[in-house]
């Protein structure tokens, strides 16, 4: 889950006392979570050994080794498999032949997933929100993603998320002295239960429905054993999961949100070849901000005159950096410092790489960043007069049509690439230099 502080929480509804203890509160919070995030990024392993000892790995597991990112898909027995990206690409374009492939990417980023809801329900009052044949959600993308890939019709449940007042449950339950023995500083029931009021029996069957209609609804968790990212095949499970369907759906929801070392790793039964085993998971962020299978954006063999119609969108929930700002030299300012430098990194490295297969491909990208001097707030303050005012401005500049930024290369005469956007006035993010400059350099 990305944020502009160390870590992120899931989107979800929180009561934090409005008054001026606000802010010391949220510094008592900082110093145990930046301590434990590092850890957690750099040996996952290590950090989640003692709380997921009873987690197993899949017996025929191997290292990976250049293969095509693969998608976990539950099939009509029961049982789970691995299928290649490239046989699920070669499968989404024989189902659909000749029509368009639109793929929605969500990124992760606690509360400013206000955003990317926002921008989904702004985009269909434009009348020309794209028909998504695949979805792809990481943490908070992953808890949007439902929505996204149901349709506009969904798109007041998926404000209210955000939006609606909040509940007496708190998000961060603090474990007390258990956190020091446990699995995380903070218990995962309330983020369970949270999950668990929105995914309703319906939203269940309607995926299920869509799923048979060959498109794809897929999330990505974090294993805590191997380290490695898993992406699961939200539509089979609900297809194919019978009665435990919702529970399961519900569970990998949940673990692609759990920040590790903030919320416990999820336990999942797994079975394979007859044989169930159980899995510890969690922030799917852990290991990528936002995904998009290469062989999804690959050019048709059989496409006349070579043309690729391939639409590739991403919203990033939060912006893709932090303005210069005067740092203090504590260790708990240059910890946070670092890391936020380090995810910013990683989720722009992300974004090039995507943007240049994109490109080599013949596919279109656009993408959606909060702007960088946009004001914001505490990725973990989940108030609704907080959340509000920013899936608002989403919803406005996606009514207005200045939600996307798109990468186009230009030959600027010095035999460089560089990135142009057509831009009006700074307010939404297809109109922040900002972002075009940042173009330039990724494209370079």
């Amino acid at each position: 889950m990305r944020t502009t502080a160390p870590f992120g929480a899931c989107a979800a509804r929180m009561r934090v006392p409005g008054n001026r203890r606000v802010s010391s509160w949220r510094l008592r919070l900082l110093l145990p979570i930046l301590l434990i995030c590092p850890v957690c990024l750099l040996v996952l392993q290590g950090c989640a050994g003692l709380a997921v000892a009873e987690s197993t790995a899949m017996v025929d597991w191997q290292p990976p080794n250049n293969v095509p990112m693969t998608i976990r898909t539950l099939n009509a027995d029961g049982q789970f498999s691995q299928v290649s990206s490239v046989a699920a690409a070669e499968r989404l374009r024989a189902l659909h032949p000749g029509e368009p492939l639109n793929i929605l990417a969500l990124s992760g980023g606690g509360a400013y997933g206000a955003f990317g809801a926002g921008a989904v329900a702004g985009l269909t009052r434009t009348g020309s929100r794209p028909d998504f044949t695949v979805v792809t959600g990481v943490s908070v993308g992953a808890l949007i993603a439902p929505y996204a890939f149901l349709g506009p019709m969904w798109d007041a449940d998926l404000l209210d998320v955000f939006t609606s007042a909040p509940g007496e449950e708190h998000l961060l339950q603090s474990r007390g002295l258990a956190a020091i023995f446990g699995f995380s500083l903070y218990s995962g029931k309330p983020l369970q239960h949270l999950v668990d009021a929105h995914l309703s029996d319906t939203m269940v069957q309607a995926i299920a429905r869509e799923s048979k209609k060959g498109r794809l609804l897929l999330v990505a968790t974090t294993d805590v054993v191997t380290g490695m990212p898993v992406v699961w095949d939200l539509g089979a499970i609900a297809q194919n999961g019978g009665p435990n369907a919702r529970a399961l759906l519900r569970d990998v929801l949940v673990a692609s949100a759990s920040v590790p070392g903030m919320f416990p790793p999820v336990m999942i039964r797994v079975n394979k070849d007859g044989v169930p085993h159980d899995e510890a998971h969690v922030d799917g962020d852990a290991t990528m901000p936002f995904f998009v299978p290469p062989a999804f954006m690959q050019r048709p063999p059989d496409a006349r005159d070579g043309t690729n119609h391939t639409a590739v969108y991403i919203i990033i929930d939060g912006a893709l950096g932090d303005p210069p700002k005067t740092t203090r030299l504590t260790t708990r300012a240059i910890l946070s410092r670092s890391i936020n430098a380090g995810l910013n990194q990683m989720l722009l490295t992300t974004l090039e790489l995507t943007a240049a297969n994109a490109q080599l491909q013949g596919a279109t990208l656009r993408y959606s960043a909060m702007p960088i001097t946009h004001p914001r707030g505490d990725p973990y303050d989940f108030r609704t007069d907080i959340m509000r005012p920013l899936s608002r401005y989403a919803y406005e500049c996606a009514q207005a049509g200045r939600l996307w930024t798109r990468f186009v290369r230009t030959d600027d005469g010095s035999g460089t690439s560089r990135s142009i956007t057509e831009t009006q006035k700074a307010l939404c993010p297809a109109d922040d230099a900002t972002l075009e400059a940042q173009n330039a350099t990724a494209l370079h």
